[in-house]
């Protein structure tokens, strides 16, 4: 069985965040035609085309999705294993962006264990509106964010995580759910959502439209506390994921007559060639992952 060196691991990490050649071959800091010989070596090894290539597109395989999050760990441990031999702790500053709600639910855990795995790491962190985050991602103000995205649109050079199936959720106790109101109700279904454009927003009144329910935006809110505590007022209904769900929200039943809402990807995005402390932060993320997935 042949040995997997991590500088084809590379070029193909750099490959499929790129989609570029000559961006790769800047990244890893050699000629087109090496990574070009680099990718069909491992390609050869593997025994499987891992990109699509044409004169204009390059693109991912299956096999190459598949292989993606593999490389990428087996690189941070190459790393991690190099460190420890010489004794040098992962340090730096790590300019982190997420979204609100991931970074209320989510976030103080993984962070503390981080903090106290690496306290040599200095974390800058920012919540805001996945949109902002990317925007500000896109200008190089952040190493490392969390995003949430369209499985089916995803941001070049993401990397998936898990996905989460959306819910309608609606006060307790004020009557959403008997018998089905948005589908029985003429009147349009007040919504509390955040602004566009924004993935949850986008998921419900797509489903609404296709249901041939009308709908009207009642309350927006760009954070998750806003979005919560007008719809504990009364104010409309919300999609939210749903283990963060609230205690005094209910979530309404499919059943009832409730539009089914499709899945939405978790996913990071990570500058090229990431400073030491940003690529252990992501991989510490990642390594959690399948928790999210099982409990979803």
């Amino acid at each position: 069985m042949p040995d997997l060196d991590t500088t084809l691991l590379r070029s193909f990490v750099a490959l499929a965040e790129t989609l570029s050649f000559s961006r790769t071959a800047e990244r890893v800091g050699r000629a087109q035609s090496a990574v070009s010989v680099q990718i069909q070596k491992l390609e050869a090894i593997l025994g499987c085309a891992l990109f699509e290539r044409d004169k204009r597109n390059v693109r991912l395989t299956r096999e190459g999705e598949a292989l993606l999050g593999d490389a990428r760990r087996m690189i941070a441990l190459a790393e991690g294993m190099v460190a420890r031999g010489r004794g040098v702790d992962v340090e730096g500053e790590v300019r982190f962006g997420s979204p609100e709600d991931f970074a209320t639910h989510y976030l103080p855990e993984i962070l503390a264990a981080f903090a106290a795995k690496h306290p040599r790491v200095r974390l800058h962190v920012n919540c805001d509106l996945t949109l902002r985050l990317v925007e500000g991602f896109g200008r190089g103000e952040f190493d490392l964010i969390v995003v949430k995205q369209d499985p089916a649109e995803p941001y070049p050079g993401a990397r998936r995580l898990w996905r989460e199936r959306p819910v309608w959720v609606a006060q307790d106790g004020a009557g959403w759910a008997g018998g089905g109101r948005a589908p029985a109700d003429p009147t349009p279904l007040p919504l509390v959502l955040s602004p566009a454009p924004c993935v949850y927003r986008r998921r419900a009144v797509s489903a609404l439209d296709a249901a041939g329910l009308p709908w009207d935006i009642a309350y927006t809110s760009p954070s998750f506390a806003g979005t919560v505590a007008a719809v504990r007022a009364g104010l409309g209904v919300t999609v939210l994921p749903r283990r963060m769900v609230p205690e005094a929200l209910q979530v309404l039943d499919d059943g009832a007559g409730w539009p089914s809402l499709p899945e939405v990807e978790i996913a990071l995005l990570a500058a090229p060639r990431p400073p030491a402390a940003a690529a252990a932060l992501a991989e510490f993320i990642a390594d959690r992952a399948p928790i999210y997935r099982q409990n979803r």
